[in-house]
Order: C-alpha cells, then sequence, then structure tokens
C-alpha cells in the first residue's frame, strides 16, 4: 500500500468517525446523563478515539442548537462537574437519526 492510499484510507476513516460522532453523542446521553469525560471514556470503549478538543465543541454545538442542557454537580474529587442530558429536541432527532442510521446499514448491506 502506498503512503497516499494509506492517507485516503485514514482520511475517509476519520470523515465516518466524525459524521457519526454527534449521532455517538445523542445515543450515550440518551441512556443516562454524563459528563465530558466519562463521554470519552464511553466512546473510547466503543473504539471510538475522541480527545476533548472535538468533544467540548460538538457538546456546545447541541447545546446551542437545543439537543442537549447540562447542570453541575459537586464532585468527590476536584472541582464541579457539568453534566450533559439529552432534551425533548434532541431525543425527537435522535429518533430521525436512528431510523437514517438503519436506512443506511440496509443500503450498505445491500451494496456489499
Amino acid at each position: 500500500m502506498t503512503t497516499v492510499e494509506t492517507i485516503n484510507t485514514d482520511n475517509i476513516k476519520a470523515q465516518m468517525r466524525k459524521g457519526i460522532l454527534e449521532y455517538c453523542i445523542l445515543l450515550i446521553l440518551a441512556r443516562n446523563d454524563a459528563y465530558a469525560t466519562a463521554i470519552i471514556n464511553e466512546l473510547k470503549a466503543a473504539q471510538m478515539i475522541v480527545v476533548e478538543g472535538t468533544l467540548y465543541p460538538l457538546l456546545t454545538r447541541q447545546k446551542n442548537q437545543g439537543l442537549l442542557n447540562y447542570r453541575w454537580e459537586e464532585s468527590p474529587q476536584g472541582p464541579p462537574r457539568k453534566y450533559y442530558m439529552i432534551t425533548d429536541k434532541g431525543r425527537q432527532l435522535l429518533k430521525e437519526l436512528d431510523t437514517s442510521w438503519e436506512e443506511l446499514v440496509t443500503t450498505i448491506n445491500a451494496i456489499r
């Protein structure tokens, strides 16, 4: 495999992950409220590597779009933590994304 093919493959994989990251955040928060580090840990456990510098702008954008809200909670270790929670608008979008995801998987499987 040449260097160009490697770069293209890595870029395509990165774009695919980026495209579904907002969906994954909503999925995580639909189950439980969570603070940023917990969201990152859950994504990493699922083999989706994300750094705080990527996550925080997405959380802010989703909050500004009315998809998420947050509350501050005291932490047993260190400063208070900002816990994010999904809103009703976020749950509605999540339903739409679930449908889109299923359609996409069906399409890809048909092509494969």
